[in-house]
């Protein structure tokens, strides 16, 4: 089967395409034929310096849309022939910038119908990253109001949507010449992050998707007893002692795999309360170029490989 690999550290050009054995699915585990792949900037982090997987060989990947054709034994929860989506094995290696990809029977769930699989694939990481975010770590309510920064990429522009959904008020920072979109997605309260005097007032919540100077900005407005969630970056010590010293909680994440997190999101797709916006897909062959076009920082929505 085909599959992208890189055998050392460097730019898009490390990714080659080559030719290598169709995995076979152990216990508990299936095969699943890809047909579209996610890209993450995890991706691009984790091919350019050691981050996860060690040092390479290896192929990314980790988002995948698919077709299930062969189960290991004591594999439940889906069967041959059904179409599913899933992030398998993060942060260890799931190789899915490839054909086929083996993984758990349960890091699956069935794809909804009438998303395609290019949309499909562009949810679980992003998807989950938001998910377990908003649901699990800061469980948001009703009319809170929450900050989504740069709401207009791949986790964020699903985190607003999320967010919509469990009722809450969402101010969206991006450019100002994605406001339109913020909107289109339910942004309440676009902010161009570009402006030194932008106020979105006090929030109950920082879903920080750029990094520490970021959060730092934001953490002014958060009221006491409100959180920030330093996604990017994670909590260091002065973001810390800064937010302490307001009243403010703090919280790091990294995603991971989640099958009830998973049914949490395509039920939001199956009533109509999210979608995923891919603003470019790319053949497999073409993982690199996904690569550069990624790390131009411009993307609104998703990037996503489409392999039949």
């Amino acid at each position: 089967m085909r599959s992208v690999r890189q055998w050392k550290f460097g730019g898009p050009e490390v990714l080659e395409l080559t030719e290598v054995e169709k995995p076979v699915p152990g216990p508990t585990e299936v095969l699943v034929e890809v047909h579209a792949a996610g890209v993450n900037p995890v991706d691009w982090v984790t091919r350019a310096e050691e981050v996860y997987l060690g040092k390479p060989p290896y192929t990314l990947g980790w988002d995948v849309s698919g077709v299930v054709v062969e189960l290991g034994v004591g594999a439940s929860g889906v069967a041959v022939g059904d179409e599913v989506l899933g992030m398998p094995w993060f942060p260890r290696e799931a190789a899915a910038y490839a054909d086929y990809v083996t993984a758990p029977s349960r890091q699956f769930v069935r794809r909804p119908a009438g998303m395609s699989h290019v949309e499909a694939a562009g949810l679980p990481l992003a998807g989950l990253t938001a998910w377990q975010c908003l649901v699990e770590v800061a469980d948001v309510q009703a009319g809170q109001r929450v900050l989504v920064d740069a709401a207009a990429g791949g986790v964020g522009h699903l985190a607003v949507q999320i967010a919509k959904a469990r009722g809450a008020e969402v101010v969206g920072t991006a450019s100002a010449g994605k406001h339109e979109f913020l909107r289109s997605i339910g942004v309440d309260q676009p902010l161009d992050y570009h402006d030194p005097a932008a106020d979105p007032g006090e929030i109950d919540l920082v879903v920080g998707l750029v990094g520490t100077e970021s959060d730092r900005r934001w953490l002014e407005f958060v009221r006491p007893g409100g959180l920030l969630v330093a996604v990017l970056g994670g909590v260091t010590e002065e973001l810390g002692r800064d937010a302490e010293a307001r009243g403010v909680r703090t919280a790091e994440m990294l995603v991971e795999p989640d099958r009830i997190g998973l049914l949490g999101l395509t039920d939001l797709v199956e009533r109509g309360l999210l979608r995923v916006h891919v603003e470019q897909t790319f053949p497999l062959e073409d993982a690199a170029a996904a690569h550069r076009v990624g790390e131009t920082g411009r993307v609104t929505g998703k990037l996503v490989l489409a392999l039949r």
